[in-house]
């Protein structure tokens, strides 16, 4: 067996490696939340950082691999893809919380005062952690690197290529920067993102690939991921040694990112990651990891014995949000994602009328289309 080539990476258009990485951080985040203290060895709350890091890495390839086809990066598509995506599971499960917290006194009290963050994305100034929509403000980071990136990108290639790499480079340094304790706070989970996005510009480089690709040798990629998790499991004494959470989560965001390499090339991980059970979790994650807090209610009500801060909870939760995320991805996700597809064609057709313009780009990698799942830290 041998690493994988620059060609052969570009030539993939699936990473279902990432979609089996992602489930597994989906179902720690789910555990982290219901499974109590027994689960804690799982370190769920830092699984957000997984789906962060293979946001950036996705988004940037996407936007890279269209730009070397088309000539040009479209906002306009990209900006189409995103809402189409993102927005319409998001509102129908808020939606669906607000719902069920209604017929729940003392949840819809708790909700209430907090809708209108929640419904204009703006939910990382509203942590409210005993609210049942708490977990949301993790879709509200990645709405804001969703707009500014793209144009630095852009911005960046339209002086020249190469310094697409030190943009990426300069945005990290500056997010590192603790300018104040609310703009560190957030800036970490920026920083994490822009990590993915580092990454993805590396391996999109002709020399920048050659550093990694030793990576994605099937030896050197079990050795990256027995490292990985021991970085893992190795978490809470990490941020003990590290004086803090934001220091920790930038380390384990970098082991992230060294992961993603070895799961790209023909070993191990990415055999294991693949499996379709894994994918098929991995699919779903972001419905999972936004309908949580409704299955939770849902578990509950039925099962008033079971104990709130069990491992039986937490697979009786995961459990039932899976079975709702499949509902709604094959009833709102796809849906979504194919109107969306129509509508980009639609408006590429009718500039097409009115004169040539650029094709319209491609699906991209598959993995990115489903698009990461954040989850609650």
């Amino acid at each position: 067996m041998r690493k994988l080539t620059h060609a052969e990476f570009l030539g993939m258009r699936r990473f279902d490696a990432l979609d089996g990485l992602r489930a597994f951080a989906a179902v720690i985040v789910v555990f982290f939340h219901f499974a109590g203290p027994r689960a804690a060895f799982l370190s769920g709350w830092i699984g957000v950082h997984v789906f962060f890091v293979v946001s950036g890495f996705l988004i940037t390839t996407l936007m890279l691999r269209e730009r070397d086809r088309t000539g040009r990066i479209s906002l306009r598509d990209f900006y189409l893809r995103r809402i189409f995506r993102i927005m319409p599971l998001y509102y129908v499960v808020l939606a669906a919380t607000a719902v069920t917290q209604y017929h729940n006194g003392q949840g819809w009290k708790l909700l209430r005062g907090h809708l209108t963050h929640y419904a204009t994305f703006l939910n990382e100034y509203d942590l409210a952690a005993d609210t049942p929509f708490f977990h949301s403000w993790t879709i509200g980071i990645e709405q804001k690197f969703y707009l500014v990136w793209p144009l630095a990108l852009i911005l960046a290639g339209a002086v020249a290529l190469r310094l697409r790499i030190p943009v990426a480079l300069l945005g990290i340094a500056v997010l590192l920067v603790p300018f104040s304790a609310a703009w560190e706070s957030l800036a970490v989970h920026y920083t994490v993102l822009m990590t993915g996005a580092l990454l993805a510009l590396v391996l999109h480089s002709r020399r920048g690939f050659a550093l990694l690709a030793p990576l994605t040798h099937p030896v050197a990629g079990a050795v990256v991921g027995a490292a990985f998790l021991v970085l893992h499991l190795s978490v809470p004494r990490l941020t003990a040694a590290l004086h803090g959470e934001r220091h920790a989560v930038v380390v384990y965001g970098v082991g992230v990112a060294l992961l993603l390499p070895s799961l790209l090339g023909p070993g191990a991980g990415r055999w294991l990651l693949s499996r379709r059970p894994l994918v098929f979790v991995g699919e779903r994650s972001y419905g999972l990891y936004l309908v949580q807090a409704v299955a939770a209610s849902a578990v509950f009500g039925m099962a008033p014995k079971l104990h709130h801060g069990s491992p039986a909870a937490g697979v009786a939760v995961a459990v039932v949000a899976l079975f709702a995320a499949d509902v709604l991805y094959h009833r709102v996700e796809q849906p979504m994602i194919v109107l969306g597809r129509k509508l980009i064609k639609r408006l590429d057709a009718r500039g097409a009328a009115g004169g040539p313009t650029p094709p319209a780009p491609e699906a991209g990698p598959a993995a990115e289309e489903r698009a990461p799942a954040p989850a609650a830290a």
